[in-house]
């Protein structure tokens, strides 16, 4: 049996629905199970019991990132010990393109990477780039330009839809991935300039001191600012244009022009 946690968000959504289309009829792990007929279990990664695996041999752990540090790797933590105590045979981990490591969320996953490698469960770990939607939404137009702090950089994005499709095929055959860490990083890298002249609007980058005021009034949650400042200053710095790695073999066609996928998504956000 297969399982899929985080199966009501943007990215295990559209894993669990590749794997519907295969007809390997996964699990829904959700808090809202009962959106999926039957076929969901619910799975709160906050509870202290940890997550019910039982008759589960194929894990796909969709990244619980969004929290603090040791918020995230507890949860990682309950998941990979209900897998070891009821049986899972192999366990599919989305974790941070290799490149990430200078973003401020690149612990939690590192952690994870470790924990699974250290225990006796078949793992593969999926480095997924970061989304061209969510470099989209970071770079949505303002007041009739793009302000932001990504400087001359280039970010080597990937469609969230790509990073599914991965995941899919690993989770369908994971004996043929077993103990492989892939890279995913995006087949070209995108900057800010390109995509406000794809909008049609000028580029003004903004230095990161003001971007840190403006979020700082923003209402985010304590982690989050520095969480998106890490990744305006480590695309700024040119440590995440790289787009060396194994997502068109994964995919075995060519990657998804990522522009489009973020013009979609500033122009939603704007």
């Amino acid at each position: 049996m297969l399982l899929v946690t985080g199966a009501s968000g943007h990215l295990g959504s559209l894993v669990h629905a590749g794997l519907v289309e295969r007809g390997l009829a996964p699990l829904a792990g959700t808090r809202t199970p009962g959106r999926f007929a039957g076929a969901g279990r619910r799975m709160d990664f906050d509870d202290p019991a940890g997550p019910d695996l039982s008759g589960v041999r194929t894990l796909v752990l969709v990244s619980a990132g969004y929290g603090e540090d040791d918020v995230v790797t507890a949860r990682h933590q309950r998941v990979i010990a209900a897998a070891e105590r009821h049986g899972v045979e192999h366990v599919v981990y989305t974790s941070l393109v290799g490149a990430g490591d200078h973003l401020a969320f690149a612990l939690a996953h590192r952690w994870t990477e470790r924990r699974l490698r250290e225990s006796a469960l078949g793992w593969t770990i999926l480095r997924n780039g970061l989304y061209a939607e969510l470099f989209g939404q970071l770079a949505a137009p303002s007041g009739g330009a793009v302000t932001a702090p990504f400087g001359a950089g280039g970010l080597a994005a990937v469609a969230r839809q790509d990073l599914a499709d991965v995941a899919v095929r690993v989770a369908a055959e994971p004996a043929a991935h077993r103990g492989r860490t892939y890279e995913l990083a995006g087949p070209v890298a995108l900057t800010a300039a390109d995509l406000a002249a794809a909008l049609g609007v000028p580029y003004r980058p903004e230095p990161l001191g003001a971007r840190r005021v403006a979020l700082a009034g923003a209402g985010l949650l304590p982690f989050q600012p520095a969480m998106l400042m890490s990744i305006y200053s480590a695309t700024a710095g040119g440590f995440l244009a790289g787009t060396r790695g194994d997502l068109a073999r994964l995919l075995a066609r060519p990657p998804r022009d990522p522009m489009p996928v973020a013009v979609a998504a500033a122009t939603a956000s704007s």
